[in-house]
């Protein structure tokens, strides 16, 4: 009895693409993998291409909320804080001439209609011949957050751990902005964008005036980055044999 052995025949070209796998894997895993962080540039929201001046027109406050007989929030000058913070922070940030924009009779209040106002915002544009001119509205509200919490607790009698409610006492800022930016030349309405943040201390450092600040040096980078190109902090995985 003769017997037959078989022999099983790969194609020339799948035995060239397991050697080509093997070689790839082989490879793959002689590499170690390095995460760096790069600063890579991002470019400014809006296009300042041949724009070089900006004003800025007293933004509208749409609630200001608080306890003014022991917070003092209504003793603070919310807009005004808002437009010399504003001021400041564009002509040190930017390379944009800031302009100091004339009293401003508003045809309206209503933000959603402001921004339909082109021929209101080209005649600002033309009296203070600024390339930009830059509203919108703002919200600063002051919260009461005190309220308990349960914590874990050691009994120094027995050493059992235990828990327990403790009142907590905490008082919160939130600041809501609208940034409005106009093209002085048109009085189109070129950018829009919100732009909150909320921070919380304890009621014995709970001043509104350095809350608001709080929040605005948050958010300071996103206004900023409207306006000018930023440096941003992103993570790569490299490889590396």
């Amino acid at each position: 009895m003769h017997r037959f052995r078989t022999r099983t025949r790969f194609p020339i070209g799948a035995a060239c693409a397991i050697a080509v796998c093997v070689l790839v894997l082989s490879a793959s895993l002689a590499l170690a993998a390095v995460e760096v962080r790069l600063k890579l540039p991002q470019k400014s929201r809006i296009d300042l291409a041949g724009r070089e001046t900006i004003t800025i027109a007293p933004f509208l406050i749409v609630s200001q909320e608080g306890d003014g007989s022991n917070l003092r929030a209504n003793n603070i000058d919310v807009q005004g804080e808002f437009d010399r913070y504003l001021s400041k922070t564009l002509r040190r940030e930017t390379d944009l001439k800031v302009i100091e924009a004339p009293a401003i009779d508003y045809p309206t209040y209503d933000l959603a209609q402001l921004a339909r106002e082109e021929d209101f915002w080209r005649a600002v544009g033309e009296r203070t011949q600024a390339d930009l001119i830059l509203s919108g509205g703002l919200d600063f509200d002051v919260q009461d957050r005190t309220g308990y919490r349960t914590e874990e607790y050691v009994s120094p009698y027995d050493g059992r751990t235990y828990y327990r409610q403790v009142l907590v006492e905490q008082t919160g800022f939130e600041y809501d902005i609208l940034l409005q930016v106009y093209d002085g030349r048109t009085g189109n309405l070129m950018y829009a964008d919100n732009f909150k943040d909320f921070q919380s201390f304890s009621s014995e450092r709970a001043d509104p005036l350095r809350g608001m600040f709080e929040n605005l040096y948050s958010l300071e980078d996103r206004i900023v980055g409207v306006f000018a190109e930023k440096e941003v902090e992103a993570t790569r995985v490299l490889f590396s044999p």
